[in-house]
């Protein structure tokens, strides 16, 4: 019969074994969860969808900073192998245990050299970062943790400034946005964020356009580069660009039904877009407009369009730069440049190259969709036009919003051209208070029926504006 001891020694041995194996195990695994936190948020890897509906769990309010989360795994682990030691002191002085207690003490040892210094952002909160500005925790949402795809996550972020200091604009860091619509949209937006980082974006502006336009907007910056047409040839001079039709080559065509502007001039061909038909034929369309009187009613002998010089003398020497928000090609701009005034030109390429166009006819475009707030600032702008754009398909509450936007860039004094706004005449009074909320001084006032069909149901009105000062 042998000695009990041996057993004794032998399962002291097979245990330190065990034990030694185990805790290798874990340290393989503490290092690989290290490791990928450093790259990769750990809610990317579980159902995001179940974390917006448990907005109280704790893992959804963990979104936070990548080190934050290594950190917390970290000092896990680290709780467990003290624990462990703790006990090992009650076991018998073996020389396989001590090795053990050893093995774990520099185990101890090195998990502890590799925890993350929290920043500032992180210090004042361990399990996520909150928005300075929120009043409380529940307040702050961490938008990342709705997205699945890797950069559009990155991008939602909030970055810390490096130095842990206030930057010249006053913030601790920076805080990047998206449309609101955009939670909406999410397998869309995922979609457009999908691409390889420092390699040549899709194809697929459309898309950029359509998440735009329904309310996904701004859109997040991406790290791929833009698209540009495989043989782009020096645009035409500035004497010779304002009415003269670009190069097609100059143009990337995907996604339109005409493939070169002499298809966008003509009246014949189907161009795929109702608004603004006409406002790439430049030669008899667009140069006579504003210049000279178009579109008359021969019953009223009167037009809805307002002549440029007639407008600059309701303010001799003050009108010098100002926005058009239109349907249109950039031909206000460019006739306004002949009077030394700058015009910047807001549109969408809906169903044309329209930025494109400005552009090339040396013209500045400002791609932007009557969803968003105007990128000027308080009483800046000296005119802000609109023709064809603000019609009776907008709701009245929307105008509201989108009239107060144009007021408060524009500065006092200045003027709101309304071109040729066009309505039902049942609506039109309904617009009319609309505009009127404004309180702006009436220079010119126009309303003439529509004859570009058959029946009498529409009509035009014309307005030039101008903004009181309001000193109080």
């Amino acid at each position: 019969m042998r000695n009990s001891s041996t057993f004794n020694k032998l399962g002291i041995w097979k245990g330190g074994i065990q034990s030694f194996i185990f805790a290798l195990g874990l340290f393989a695994l503490v290092l690989s969860v290290a490791t990928i936190s450093r790259f990769y948020s750990p809610s990317s890897i579980i159902n995001t969808e179940s974390l917006c509906k448990s907005a109280n769990t704790e893992m959804q309010g963990g979104g936070g900073i990548e080190s934050s989360a290594a950190n917390k795994t970290i000092q896990a682990v680290i709780r467990k192998i003290e624990e462990e030691m703790r006990n090992m002191k009650d076991a018998p002085a073996e020389s396989a245990a001590l090795r053990y207690n050893t093995f774990l003490a520099d185990i101890l040892r090195v998990l502890k050299s590799a925890q993350v210094p929290a920043t500032q952002f992180e210090m004042a909160n361990l399990d996520r970062v909150v928005h300075p500005l929120a009043k409380s925790s529940e307040e702050a949402v961490e938008p990342a943790n709705y997205f699945l795809t890797e950069e559009i996550r990155k991008y939602v972020k909030i970055k810390p400034n490096r130095l842990g200091k206030q930057n010249f604009m006053g913030a601790n860091g920076t805080f990047t946005s998206i449309g609101h619509a955009c939670f909406s949209m999410k397998s869309d937006l995922q979609e457009y964020m999908d691409y390889d980082v420092g390699d040549i974006c899709k194809d697929d502006w459309k898309l950029a356009q359509k998440l735009m336009v329904h309310g996904c907007d701004p859109l997040p910056r991406r790290r791929c580069f833009s698209r540009a047409p495989k043989l782009y040839y020096k645009p035409y001079p500035i004497n010779e660009s304002l009415w003269k039709l670009p190069d097609d080559r100059n143009v990337r065509w995907s996604g339109y039904r005409c493939k070169n502007f002499s298809c966008l001039a003509s009246n014949t061909s189907k161009k795929g877009f109702f608004k603004c038909t006409d406002c790439f034929n430049l030669t008899h369309h667009e140069k006579p407009r504003w210049i000279q009187p178009v579109a008359l009613d021969p019953r009223l002998n009167t037009s809805a369009d307002f002549l440029i010089p007639e407008v600059l003398n309701i303010k001799p020497g003050e009108i010098r730069i100002g926005l058009d928000f239109s349907a249109g090609t950039g031909s206000f701009a460019a006739r306004m440049r002949e009077f030394n005034v700058t015009i910047v030109t807001a549109t969408i390429n809906f169903g044309a190259p329209f930025s494109e166009m400005i552009a090339l006819r040396g013209l500045i475009p400002l791609y932007l969709t009557i969803n968003q707030r105007l990128p000027f600032f308080d009483n800046t702008l000296d005119i802000i036009h609109t023709t064809r754009f603000l019609d009776g398909w907008i709701d009245y509450m929307f105008l509201d919003f989108v009239l107060y936007d144009m007021d408060r860039v524009l500065r006092p004094g200045g003027l709101i051209w309304i071109d040729s706004f066009f309505c039902l005449k049942h609506d039109l009074r309904n617009y009319l208070e609309t505009f009127k909320i404004l309180r702006y001084k009436k220079h010119k006032f126009v309303i003439v029926p529509k004859l570009d069909k058959d029946d009498d149901r529409e009509v035009f009105f014309s307005a030039i504006l101008e903004k009181p000062p309001r000193p109080f």
